[in-house]
């Protein structure tokens, strides 16, 4: 059985997941308006996985037999500017929330409680693929600048991404 305080800051996390998903869903309507179909796809899939993230916290708290407190989510922004900076928002929320999940494996581990510091674990690896993911995005995005070809074939394989077992690929 996990603490009260523990308990409190896993739901935190779960309605920060659940505006991750929120997030990418927006990212992904700005990129569909932009005629940016390739990372729009990209998006939607972030904000597949957010949703199953939260889903692993939700679960997680039900099968400790603690208290879910949904949380109203915060409305995330409509217009993120070029598609460079688009992903450059992206990072920096991954960023936050590699803090955030950082901050929770500390306190799991002062608390002694090594069965949610596992599960923060998870978190904590996915992170680095999701900042490693998108940092090389950036990169790439960079390289080309302002030249709309390669922004083209950027996000025509942007577009090629497909749904993966996050169970499974990590």
């Amino acid at each position: 059985m996990i603490s009260k305080k523990m308990t409190k800051e896993l739901n935190e996390q779960l309605n920060k997941e659940f505006y991750s998903a929120y997030l990418y869903l927006s990212m992904s309507a700005y990129c569909n308006r932009n005629d940016f179909s390739g990372s729009a796809n990209w998006f939607l899939l972030q904000y597949q996985e957010e949703q199953e993230h939260a889903t692993r916290i939700y679960n997680y708290l039900i099968g400790q037999d603690a208290k879910v407190v949904l949380q109203e989510i915060a409305k995330p922004p409509k217009k993120f500017g070029s598609l460079l900076e688009t992903y450059e928002d992206s990072l920096a929320h991954e960023q936050d929330m590699t803090r955030n999940f950082n901050e929770l494996s500390d306190y799991a581990l002062k608390e002694k409680d090594h069965a949610t510091y596992n599960l923060l674990q998870w978190f904590v690896n996915e992170q680095v693929e999701e900042e490693a993911t998108v940092s090389e995005i950036i990169s790439k995005l960079k390289m080309v600048g302002g030249d709309g070809y390669g922004l083209l074939m950027i996000d025509s394989e942007l577009g090629k991404r497909s749904v993966i077992d996050s169970d499974n690929s990590q």
